[in-house]
């Protein structure tokens, strides 16, 4: 490779060049030249580009951070594939390194060889990608209520990287960061901790720990765990139908939550013991014939690992409804049904007799009439029976009608 012996060998001949008559000539009338500092990331390719607007026939010439000539003029110095020669003129040279190392990351020197020789320096800042975040501290499910907390990490990054937290779409706060630089390779190692009390509601949720965007980024590199937190069951008691009668089938049913799902599951009734007429089967209690001496409050327990739920159901059994609701198919009884045949029947009897009687009367008006009989004038004074009737003989013609009436 050309090193330093090089660009004094260049300078040696540059002198000889300018020299008439054993007297050495200044080349003043050349400018100074111009560079741009870059940026790039790990793995890039950055541009170098040195300008002079009065070259005086002079070569330009680009050197790395430890003075290494990469090319003088057109010509290439040192053997690096990675650099590449873009122009070559008077006024221009321009290269190329691709691949970019933590390790190219420097002053890079534009030489003109005048008399006085005049450089320009480009800084060439090498920015590291941070690496995919890793979540450690999550081995298993959390529980209810417990503090956990989680430590995100990730390293190579420059600058150091920004980490931050999430619960699904809400950003986590007050998490605590340490930086460690790495002197060889010159990128930094962060970690960042993070606090938090699990509830019901974080069964399931993504945590989620990512690098912040930066300019230099396409975007941003994140890692997510989602987290399992078991806790107590709940239960709740429905019955089927919902609108049990005295005499039917009747089930409860007691369905409970949890996590995990409860294992096991009992029956009691308050106050006293089951009725005979049920039966239990896994989360079920079944009545095969309601009585009213059935009612009562039922208590179902749904058990897990974490504890144990009672739910409670308040039975009224009678003829009607247990429900407060309306039936909305009500059924006619028995009762019901005879009664109202038995008055309509008495009814029609009444109707009857009452159009019997204003018949008869009708008729009874209509045959009413004057009956005549006769008596003999003075009967009462006869003796005996045979004196009245001659006495009646003799006065038929002359004696007055005696009038009665029938009704």
């Amino acid at each position: 490779m050309a090193g330093l012996p090089q660009q004094l060998l260049v300078l040696m001949l540059l002198v000889a060049a300018a020299s008439v008559g054993g007297n050495l000539v200044t080349t003043s009338a050349a400018s100074q030249p111009e560079t741009l500092d870059q940026m790039v990331v790990v793995g890039g390719t950055v541009k170098l580009s040195c300008k002079v607007e009065e070259p005086d026939n002079s070569s330009l010439q680009w050197s790395n951070p430890q003075q290494q000539t990469l090319y003088f003029g057109e010509k290439r110095a040192l053997r690096d594939n990675r650099i590449q020669l873009l122009k070559s003129t008077p006024k221009e040279l321009s290269i190329a390194i691709s691949n970019i190392m933590m390790a190219d990351e420097g002053e890079y020197t534009c030489t003109i060889f005048t008399m006085p020789v005049r450089t320009a320096k480009a800084l060439v800042t090498v920015l590291g990608v941070p690496q995919k975040p890793e979540i450690i501290g999550y081995n298993g499910p959390f529980k209810e209520n417990e503090k956990v907390k989680l430590i995100c990490k990730t390293f190579g990054s420059k600058p150091a990287a920004q980490l931050s937290w999430y619960k699904g779409p809400e950003k986590l706060e007050g998490a605590k960061s340490d930086v460690i630089e790495d002197p060889v390779k010159k990128t930094f190692t962060v970690r960042s901790q993070i606090e938090f009390v699990v509830t019901q509601k974080d069964n399931g949720v993504e945590i989620v720990c990512g690098v912040e965007p930066q300019q230099y980024l396409n975007g941003h590199s994140s890692t997510s765990v989602t987290i399992e937190v078991q806790y107590s069951p709940t239960a709740r008691i429905d019955a089927y139908p919902q609108i049990p009668r005295e005499g039917e089938k009747l089930r409860l049913q007691c369905d409970g939550t949890g996590n995990p799902s409860p294992q096991s599951y009992s029956w009691e009734k308050e106050g006293s013991d089951l009725p005979s007429q049920t039966s239990q089967v896994d989360n079920t209690l079944l009545f095969l014939f309601l009585n009213r001496s059935d009612s009562g409050t039922y208590l179902c327990k749904a058990s897990n690992t974490l504890g144990t739920f009672v739910a409670k159901y308040r039975l009224e059994v009678n003829a009607v409804s247990i429900s407060p609701l309306p039936d909305p198919s009500p059924v006619p009884s028995t009762s019901t049904i005879d009664h109202a045949v038995i008055g309509g029947v008495v009814a029609v009897i009444a109707f009857i007799l009452v159009g019997l009687i204003i018949l008869v009367g009708h008729y009874m008006l209509r045959h009413k009439g004057t009956y005549l009989t006769n008596e003999a004038k003075g009967a009462d004074d006869a003796p005996d029976a045979d004196t009245a009737i001659i006495n009646a003989e003799a006065g038929l013609a002359g004696g007055e009608d005696k009038k009665e009436y029938f009704i």
